[in-house]
């Protein structure tokens, strides 16, 4: 089965494979979980104001990016942004936004709007009774969520919110349609070269594969964690 299978090819491309394309998929995807995470927390508070402007705000935003395909918003922001950029500064030439730039802001506000749907679910997990005590402590509205509500929401929410990462982390390798060297797009580069594309094809699935199943089984240990603390 493995008799013209080439492992050299493998061997030989790993500290390319690793040093360009994984590093840069790792780093994609912890900026894009902090700067998600972040504007996730502010939607969804929006989205819970008793302000029904920007609570509608954020609800449309959230519908439009989890009802647009990851890929079309990627073109979107790689080929528009720099005109949008140079029409609001009045540039004659598009503003060079760069492919990490582009990658980091396509993910961190299309990840925002399925990280706001889960904090809204861990605000909404608090008992209304603690932000009550607090504002008769003389908490106001964001001193609440600050101290009380928002780290027990993130606790309560810590096993979703890294199985969304997780996600995240796999939805990295769409950057490839725009030529980006990933993991992905190192290993496609190294297959075209070398004309090994099952070889790189396959290395690349099970390297996802054993991370995402890694990941996968400590947030089920973190969860039953926070389960019997509870």
């Amino acid at each position: 089965m493995f008799s013209g299978y080439d492992f050299d090819v493998i061997r030989r491309s790993l500290p390319y494979l690793f040093r360009e394309g994984m590093t840069f998929t790792v780093t994609l995807t912890l900026m894009a979980m902090t700067g998600g995470i972040i504007f996730g927390t502010l939607l969804a508070m929006m989205r819970l104001s008793r302000f029904k402007v920007l609570g509608l705000v954020a609800g449309g935003y959230v519908n439009l990016m989890r009802s647009i395909p990851l890929v079309l918003v990627i073109f979107w922001f790689f080929f528009l942004v720099p005109y949008i950029g140079a029409w609001i500064i009045g540039a004659d030439q598009p503003v060079a936004v760069g492919a990490f730039l582009s990658c980091v802001i396509t993910f961190t506000m299309f990840e925002a709007a399925y990280y706001s749907e889960i904090m809204r679910a861990g605000i909404q997990s608090i008992p209304r009774g603690q932000v009550a005590a607090g504002q008769a402590l003389g908490l106001n509205y964001w001193q609440s969520m600050g101290y009380i509500v928002l780290p027990q929401a993130f606790r309560n929410m810590l096993p979703v919110l890294l199985t969304q990462t997780i996600i995240l982390f796999q939805d990295t390798s769409l950057v490839y349609v725009i030529s980006v060297t990933d993991f992905l797009g190192a290993a496609a580069k190294i297959a075209n070269r070398d004309y090994r594309l099952v070889e790189m094809y396959t290395f690349v699935a099970v390297v996802y594969f054993i991370i995402c199943f890694s990941l996968s089984y400590l947030v089920k240990i973190l969860q039953r964690r926070i389960a019997i603390v509870r």
